[in-house]
């Protein structure tokens, strides 16, 4: 029992160290983006999906705005997204993850990184954002929504615009929060924490929120 605890923290020691060299990669590679917006939504959508269409377009529209592109670096929005980037010449990100199924890096993000650790992922998606679209999507997608939410409302982020794009989708959600964490019995949440995020169809409407979201600080706080 003893060997087994010092194998233990022999082995934690060393992932510390895994751990200290994907933040300092990732903090000297994304340190030099400028102005980005993290956009997620499922590595499931097809190509022929709207949303899909939607996703490309929309990065479009923010490179033409000098807007990089950060993504999770996969298939599906995550590869539409780099992909619009891709057709006007801006700078798409893809932050890949290292799953037991191996997701296949998509081929449209000009800077890619690769991460053992979910954690230090999400801080660069965070860190360098000025503000997150969210398209459909699942537990992936809804993760990066909630952790958004909660580093937003407990001031460990400064508040950055939070999009969800597709108000067939999200309604259900947004409904939810507002009937259930909200209201009735429960008040789970301040009638503020509502604001803290925006359901939209256009496309036009979101480059215009992200636009005017336009400070010198961003990101986590240290």
């Amino acid at each position: 029992m003893a060997k087994r605890s010092e194998e233990q923290f022999n082995e934690d020691t060393w992932r510390v160290f895994r751990i200290m060299s994907e933040f300092v990669e990732g903090f000297e590679t994304m340190s030099r983006l400028g102005p980005a917006v993290s956009i997620f939504g499922s590595a499931r959508t097809p190509r022929n999906d709207p949303y899909y269409r939607k996703a490309r377009q929309l990065a479009r529209m923010l490179c033409d705005r000098n807007f990089a592109i950060i993504t999770g670096g996969g298939p599906g929005i995550m590869e539409a997204a780099n992909r619009g980037a891709h057709d006007v010449g801006g700078t798409g990100v893809g932050l890949n993850i290292s799953l037991p199924h191996e997701q296949k890096a998509n081929p449209y993000a000009d800077i890619q990184m690769d991460f053992r650790y979910f954690f230090v992922r999400l801080v660069m998606f965070v860190k360098y954002a000025w503000g997150f679209v969210c398209f459909p999507g699942g537990f992936g997608t809804l993760h990066e929504f909630f952790n958004s939410m909660t580093l937003i409302q407990t001031g460990k982020a400064q508040q950055f615009p939070v999009i969800l794009i597709g108000r067939s989708f999200w309604k259900g959600l947004s409904d939810w929060l507002d009937r259930k964490m909200l209201h009735n019995s429960y008040r789970k949440i301040d009638p503020r924490d509502m604001g803290l995020f925006h359901v939209t169809d256009s496309l036009r409407e979101t480059v215009e929120i992200l636009e005017r979201n336009n400070v010198t600080t961003y990101g986590l706080v240290d």
